[in-house]
């Protein structure tokens, strides 16, 4: 049936399909998306072949791209310059080793999507492996024994249909990133900052801010994200590792997509299309899910929340900073549509939801102790904040500067009493100390 299918000789317009997964239907497109997966039925293996991601993902950025001028150039390198001396005022991390480059939006493509795959490679095969069972279990008897067969095959196919989706999403997201750490997540190497000078220009067309001012605030921005990864060398590893592992957790609905096989209509695909899109084919988060999806989001929020007031302090002498960091703040709220596909696609929101409790608690913190002791803290994980310090950030200004005494005064009388009983001595009881007992 497959066979049939791709060499076109099975009765099914490719083009629905292509849009029944969100993939480009003109010819041209066509022919290589049918192309690509020939090929993943002739090769398949228990692998994604995940070098079709980018290239749709390429194909996709480079639509709409322009090339860089020599002024926008020189204008960024020049802000840049400026952003990193004023962030050495305003954080006590170090300089990143490399300059920072500016990246067309092809060029963010292939320099994120080793990262995008990462994160996506567990909910593909999980879907590829849940369309196999559920392909094998609908058939009838006498085909059941030639699909299992073919499972490799299904698997393969499966996986090049989530690669090409994730190849369109990703080059989507291209055209509306504007930096390396503009999603919150460290899609780049340490030590490595990125602008997309064409979305930069786009972001400030509408703000009624001097270009410079909007071009120098995200050189800022980007600089402090960067830096921050390089400075915690922990922490890249810690966050794809929490992303990976909450993505190998996701569960496919397979009743839904028992139903979807049942009543599939080759000629009308809007249902298919309506259960990707809105992310009906993964199951509710269970408990242990969503914890995990807790300790994330704290994460991102602190990371993110860190950058904010960092780059709040070392745009201070900027006019229009606070225009621009509230219309950032907007933007990551409500997400573009790309993001919102991603989410979809992968099972997992990038959007912070406690961004503005953690720049509070960052900011609280900064000015009871101080920048040197505010950066220490991301020295080792067990010395972060947690999600309950973000609601009582008083807590842990108390515990950062002493003022919290009671759990000192508690080890004292503990080590006090301890002592005695080490001296072959009896610790006093409440009263025996020669005052009266407290009163009940």
């Amino acid at each position: 049936m497959l066979r049939e299918l791709l060499s076109g000789a099975g009765g099914i317009d490719p083009s629905q399909l292509a849009g029944a997964a969100g993939l480009p239907n003109d010819p041209a497109s066509l022919q290589a998306i049918f192309s690509q997966l020939q090929q993943a039925m002739a090769g398949a293996d228990d692998g994604i072949d995940w070098s079709i991601a980018l290239r749709q993902g390429e194909q996709r950025a480079a639509a709409e791209q322009r090339q860089l001028t020599d002024e926008e150039r020189g204008r960024l390198d020049q802000a840049f310059q400026v952003a990193s001396l004023w962030l050495d005022e305003a954080v006590d991390v170090s300089a990143l080793p490399t300059g920072p480059e500016l990246l067309t939006r092809r060029a963010w493509v292939a320099a994120t999507m080793p990262v995008w795959t990462q994160f996506a490679e567990p909910v593909a095969l999980s879907i590829a492996d849940s369309l196999t069972r559920v392909m094998t279990e609908q058939a009838p008897e006498e085909m059941r024994g030639m699909i299992q067969g073919a499972s490799r095959m299904l698997r393969g196919v499966g996986g090049t249909l989530f690669a090409m989706q994730l190849g369109q999403v990703v080059g989507e997201l291209a055209t509306e990133v504007v930096s390396g750490g503009d999603i919150g997540i460290p899609l780049m190497e340490d030590g490595r900052a990125a602008i997309l000078p064409q979305n930069v220009a786009e972001f400030g067309t509408d703000l009624e801010i001097p270009s410079d001012q909007v071009e120098l605030y995200l050189a800022v921005r980007e600089l402090a994200h960067a830096r921050l990864f390089r400075h915690a060398r922990w922490l890249r590893l810690h966050l794809i590792t929490a992303i990976t592992t909450f993505a190998r957790g996701l569960e496919i609905d397979t009743d839904r997509l028992e139903r979807l096989a049942e009543g599939f209509d080759p000629t009308d695909t809007d249902e298919l299309r309506a259960a990707v899109v809105s992310g009906e084919l993964i199951r509710p988060r269970n408990e242990t899910q969503q914890a995990a999806l807790t300790r994330l989001e704290t994460m991102l929020a602190l990371v993110e929340g860190w950058v904010d007031v960092a780059t709040a302090d070392a745009t201070s002498r900027l006019p229009k900073a606070t225009q621009v960091a509230e219309t950032i703040r907007r933007r990551r709220a409500s997400g573009g549509p790309a993001e919102s596909a991603l989410s979809t696609l992968v099972g997992l929101e990038l959007r912070p939801r406690r961004l503005r409790e953690a720049a509070a608690m960052w900011r609280a913190v900064t000015e009871s102790v101080g920048v040197e002791a505010r950066d220490a803290l991301w020295a080792h994980p067990d010395l972060l904040p947690t999600a309950a310090d973000l609601d009582d950030p008083a807590a842990l200004v108390a515990r950062l500067t002493g003022a919290d005494t009671t759990g000192s005064e508690a080890d004292d009388e503990f080590d006090q009493a301890l002592e005695q009983l080490l001296r072959g001595e009896t610790p006093a009881a409440p009263g025996e100390d020669g005052e009266d007992p407290p009163k009940a």
